[in-house]
């Protein structure tokens, strides 16, 4: 046996934001939402990713971080798309096939130039 991820959680000081955000990147939806954050989901095989409020800043550079795909555009399509939805460029200097962003709250992720398929429906149960 192997255990897997059920949820990834992401401490912020805007949840709704965040979800907003990833939501649109992504293509989940908002699920759930309480006092303590804001949950969105994708497919049936996919974790799902919770927002939490938490008081402290970002402090530094994360220690864990996306890799995202693009699945029906150009990396380039998709930065801009990006970039959109509230995206920044990052400080961190890219040294290989994948583009460094933070989102809004100034996480960093990478945007890879590699295709992959779109997550498959239908999303979880409600």
């Amino acid at each position: 046996m192997a255990s897997r991820i059920g949820d990834m959680v992401i401490d912020c000081a805007d949840p709704e934001l965040m979800a907003a955000f990833w939501s649109e990147a992504l293509n989940y939806r908002i699920f759930a939402r309480d006092e303590t954050g804001v949950a969105i989901r994708g497919a049936t095989t996919s974790p799902d990713i919770l927002f939490i409020r938490v008081p402290e800043p970002k402090p530094a550079k994360n220690r864990l971080h996306f890799d995202i795909c693009p699945t029906d555009r150009t990396q380039s399509d998709e930065l801009d798309r990006l970039l959109t939805l509230g995206a920044r460029p990052s400080t961190i200097t890219a040294s290989g096939s994948w583009i460094v962003l933070q989102d809004p709250e100034g996480n960093e992720f990478c945007l890879m130039s590699q295709q992959i398929p779109a997550e498959p429906s239908p999303f979880h149960d409600a």
